[in-house]
């Protein structure tokens, strides 16, 4: 394993290994591609530790078949690793707006099963896929995402995926990567593809 070496060591009681094995809240966030796709390779890394894993999507379309759930739904049934629970409660609302009013609905549902499976302490990494946006809209409130994760029990990591993820999200977030685009196939008329978009 790598011995990393932090450039600051705070002064605020733990021991190394306390500190090292905290609970995080990571943001992955920016115009750029990669967002979900580094979330889920995080969730492979918690499967292999055997840790459960809870995903949430909150934006892309319950209809689409995604590749990362059909590897981490074989995985998670495999008994080898961790345990996976996937969530879709989005109608696919940031590209094309449908019922806006079904789908705020339906974010603030899947807000509250993520309440209630943090409180429960039902998973050890949570895949918030695509939560920025409705923190964005101002569908689930910011500050209220803030507090429960910041008092959520035991070693729950939790990691929020999308575009415009809030400042105060941010402020609070222990690890945040900005993907930022340099160059993409769409820019130049490119569809996405399979084995690359989904």
């Amino acid at each position: 394993m790598p011995q990393g070496q932090p450039s600051v060591v705070p002064d605020d009681g733990l021991t190394t290994r306390q500190r090292r094995n905290r609970p995080l809240v990571v943001v992955h966030t920016g115009a750029g591609k990669g967002k979900s796709t580094a979330a889920f390779g995080l969730a492979l890394r918690a499967w292999n530790q055997g840790w459960p894993i809870g995903v949430f999507q909150f934006v892309k379309s319950a209809k689409w078949k995604v590749g990362e759930e059909r590897a981490l739904r074989v995985l998670g049934a495999s008994g080898e690793g961790g345990t996976v629970a996937w969530h879709k409660m989005g109608e696919g609302w940031s590209w094309v707006q449908r019922d806006i009013a079904t789908s705020e609905e339906a974010a603030r549902e899947g807000w509250e099963q993520v309440k209630r499976d943090l409180a429960a302490e039902t998973h050890r990494l949570y895949v918030l896929d695509e939560f920025a946006y409705p923190m964005h809209w101002g569908w689930v409130d910011t500050g209220e995402v803030v507090s429960v994760l910041r008092e959520r029990p035991g070693t729950q990591h939790v990691v929020i995926t999308g575009r415009n993820a809030p400042q105060a999200l941010v402020d609070a977030a222990d690890l945040v990567t900005d993907m930022s685009k340099v160059k993409h196939p769409m820019d130049a008329g490119q569809k996405g593809q399979k084995g690359i978009e989904w």
